[in-house]
Parts: C-alpha cells; sequence; structure tokens
C-alpha cells in the first residue's frame, strides 16, 4: 500500500519568535531536512505549510485535515513534523515496516509523532478540531497502536534556546 508523508509545518512558532521552518540545523533547514527525509521513505510527501493551510491558527487538526484532504484515500499516512530535527529515515522505516494500525514514536513516555495511520482513520483525522493533533485518535484504539522507542524526537525546535 502506498505511503503518503504529511509534513506538519503551518505553525506560528510563537514561542520561537521567527519561523521555525527556517531555522538552520546542521547546514539545513528545518523544513528542507523534514521533507527531504520524507522523500527518502514515502511514495509521496505532501507539505503543509501557512500558504497551503491558511487556517492553520485553528490548531494542528487544521494542518492534518489539510494533508489528509490531500492524500487521498487507499493510502497509509505518515505524519511528522518540521521542528523535530534528530528525526531519520530508518526511523520513518520502522515505524512503515510494523505495518500496524497505527504505529507511533515513543518518547518522554508518550506516543506521538512521527506516526502513521492506516485508511481506516481517514475519517476520523478528517473530523479532528483544535490544536491537539492526533493523540486523541491514538488514545481511543490504544490497543491498535505499536510504539517504536526514538527518544532523540523528543528534542524539537520550539524555544530560542534549541534553534
Amino acid at each position: 500500500m502506498r505511503v503518503v508523508a504529511v509534513v506538519l509545518a503551518a505553525g506560528a512558532s510563537r514561542r520561537l519568535g521567527r519561523p521555525k521552518q527556517d531555522v538552520l540545523y546542521e547546514g539545513e533547514t528545518l523544513l528542507a531536512r523534514a521533507t527531504r527525509i520524507a522523500h527518502e521513505v514515502a511514495d509521496e510527501v505532501i507539505v503543509v505549510d501557512r500558504a497551503a493551510n491558511p487556517n492553520a491558527d485553528e490548531g494542528m487538526a487544521s494542518s492534518i485535515r489539510a494533508g489528509v484532504e490531500r492524500a487521498g484515500n487507499d493510502v497509509r499516512i505518515l505524519f511528522l513534523l518540521c521542528d523535530q530535527p534528530r528525526i531519520t529515515a530508518d526511523h520513518l522505516r520502522a515505524l512503515i515496516a510494523i505495518d500496524a494500525p497505527i504505529a507511533a514514536t515513543g518518547y518522554a513516555g508518550i506516543a506521538g509523532v512521527p506516526a502513521i495511520f492506516a485508511p481506516r482513520f481517514i475519517p476520523e483525522l478528517l473530523a479532528l478540531r483544535g490544536d491537539r493533533g492526533a493523540r486523541s485518535i491514538m488514545e481511543r484504539h490504544r490497543g491498535e497502536v505499536r510504539v517504536v522507542m526514538f527518544e532523540d524526537a523528543a528534542f524539537d525546535i520550539d524555544e530560542p534556546q534549541n534553534a
């Protein structure tokens, strides 16, 4: 089954004080890095930035919906954030290889993104609202979630001291 990666990059970067998508990490912008890694593992990559999601101020759910709407129906959807620069293509491949209904990244005591969802979750992804992301779906279907540990996913660029 095809895998479509959705790079979520429409956040306003309020805590950082400048667009995190443009922050350099090891000589590459965060957005370019996330997109490059996604291209290494997915059949198609969709970047949801503020241009692709004019409703970004509604919260992360609006970006998820924008990506899912462009991805189509009979695909597995892999979500990743542009502000987790230590994510690797090998980790994304491990999530894809599990072939579980939902495979999520385990770090800092949570199951979160990157995460991949089977096609049957598309209606629930399209119904999301607010700024909570897809965690509510993972909680509702806890028994179907498989976790791949990757503690480096906890490092993200949200605060000026991390940039």
